[in-house]
């Protein structure tokens, strides 16, 4: 599924004989148009059409590029698979934390063995994890059969560093340190018929001591506010129920466009568009959540009743340490006026454990904080240095015998309150979306509430993409096990 039913005719137009042109996104269809040619030469010598996979780690913006990667490929002659065992496989990256290298590395060793079997087969790496000049070393010594690797900021440019390794048969490398261009009009297969992402921004200008992604993804910039309605718009006459808006800081969105508009201003454009059910949002900075925000999702019942609010500390030592310009209290008191304001929402958090200088008193704040917020869920990190932040250099890095005991204690908290918030909506009817069949239980169907709170029912396929009342029935900690309420029953809107 595309988010442009009209890129063929704008391929077509384009003169394949001329040079290339000069604004990206007619570049980009030329090359695709270009590529097309090669690959359906390539598919009738062997006799078969050419496969093609993208294998995704990290954050929903990293889900969103290789709905464009995947795009690209398709418009391009590729049958798309799930299997890297295809003709062109295609890593998109995350840097984040040092696991999420490692598991690049273990693919990459796995697919040279796949390699060998398979002559044709091309790999590509892109993403957050190229922009850091040791990796991209690293894999052109230890991973010398990788065709084509490329950033962040250059994604735009895939078809056009697809059709040269084709072309040529040579390796191409091209990383950009920055951009300041935004091209979001190029072909988009989506991974759901029924809900998609849209990027409003890009990059970072938080700089938290212990982040890279300031450095990978650049500074802030905001898509203008027509193009973002826009796309809003044709996703729905595609069928798209569920928008979810996407961006490093999207509080901070706004800020440089000619035309002024904040993000609460943008939410409710958004909500206004037919079609559209639920609205969500990732990722909020505790700083830059205003109270417009807040109101808006109060007054409008299509914004998801879930809001995503990094803590990372409790301690406000460590939270200086970290870049991080709030304390606890000041934390703590946000949270209080969105569950004031939002009753039936649901705070859900990151907390980062072992954090250079990190004391028992440090872990002891966040556990404070983790009881009288009350997160719905939290996603618990042991502390990953990345070189080139600030943290990384900070002398008194946390043993790691220490650091296992403190994230045990975190993560023991964070199960209870979660456990205890959601035991609490047992016997209540509420409107959950219908997401895929439940592969672990047969006859079962997995939904998702409006405050994100997952919920298996009695169902199948047919059902996908529906919005039902369904009663949660039996509480499983993080999930519920429940069955669609009778038709007579009023469901909330959650």
């Amino acid at each position: 599924m595309y988010n442009d039913i009209n890129i063929e005719e704008q391929i077509a137009a384009i003169d394949l004989a001329s040079h290339e042109p000069a604004d990206e996104h007619s570049r980009e269809l030329y090359y695709i148009g270009k590529l097309r040619a090669l690959i359906r030469e390539k598919s009738a010598e062997i006799g078969r059409a050419l496969t093609a996979c993208t294998v995704t780690f990290g954050c929903q913006m990293n889900a969103r590029d290789s709905e464009k990667l995947a795009g690209i490929l398709a418009r391009s002659g590729f049958v798309l698979t799930d299997s890297e065992n295809a003709d062109f496989v295609i890593f998109n990256t995350c840097t984040v934390r040092d696991n999420a290298d490692q598991r690049t590395f273990g693919h990459l060793g796995r697919i040279s063995h796949l390699k060998k079997k398979n002559p044709l087969m091309k790999v590509a790496v892109c993403g957050c994890m190229m922009q850091e000049p040791g990796n991209v070393e690293k894999i052109k010594k230890s991973y010398p059969f990788v065709d084509l690797i490329f950033g962040t900021h250059n994604i735009f440019r895939f078809a056009q560093y697809l059709y040269e390794i084709y072309d040529t048969d040579k390796t191409v490398t091209q990383i950009w340190q920055k951009t300041d261009q935004i091209v979001e009009t190029l072909p988009i297969e989506r991974k759901y018929p029924y809900k998609s992402g849209i990027n409003i921004m890009f990059g970072c200008d938080k700089f938290c001591s212990y982040c890279i992604v300031p450095y990978v993804r650049g500074r802030e910039r905001s898509r203008d506010p027509k193009e973002i309605l826009r796309e809003a718009e044709n996703l729905a006459r595609d069928g798209v129920t569920e928008i979810m808006l996407l961006g490093q800081n999207v509080n901070s969105y706004g800020k440089g466009l000619d035309n002024p508009c904040t993000f609460a201003q943008l939410l409710e454009e958004v909500c206004r568009i037919e079609g559209i059910h639920r609205v969500r949002f990732m990722t909020p900075h505790p700083t830059d959540l205003s109270y417009d925000v807040i109101e808006v999702i109060r007054d409008n019942p299509k914004v998801a009743r879930h809001v995503h609010l990094p803590l990372q500390s409790g301690s406000d030592r460590i939270l200086k340490r970290m870049n991080r310009h709030y304390t606890k209290e000041q934390f703590i008191e946000l949270a209080r006026r969105i569950r004031e304001e939002i009753p039936d929402v649901s705070i859900t958090t990151d907390i980062i454990v072992g954090f250079p200088g990190e004391t028992a008193e440090d872990v002891a704040e966040t556990l404070d904080v983790i009881e009288r917020v009350g997160f719905d869920n939290a996603y618990t990190f042991i502390y990953s240095p990345r070189r080139g932040t600030p943290a990384a250099a900070m002398k008194d890095q946390i043993p790691a015998e220490e650091v296992k005991v403190n994230f045990d204690k975190v993560l023991s908290a964070v199960q209870r309150n979660a456990a205890m918030r959601a035991g609490a909506l047992t016997g209540r009817i509420m409107e959950g979306l219908v997401e895929e069949v439940n592969e672990r239980k047969e006859g079962y169907v997995t939904c998702r509430l409006s405050n994100n709170m997952v919920v298996h029912i009695p169902g199948d396929a047919s059902m996908i993409g529906s919005y039902k009342p369904i009663l949660l029935e039996q509480c499983r900690g993080f999930y519920f096990f429940g069955r669609i309420a009778d038709t007579d029953s009023a469901a909330d809107p959650q």
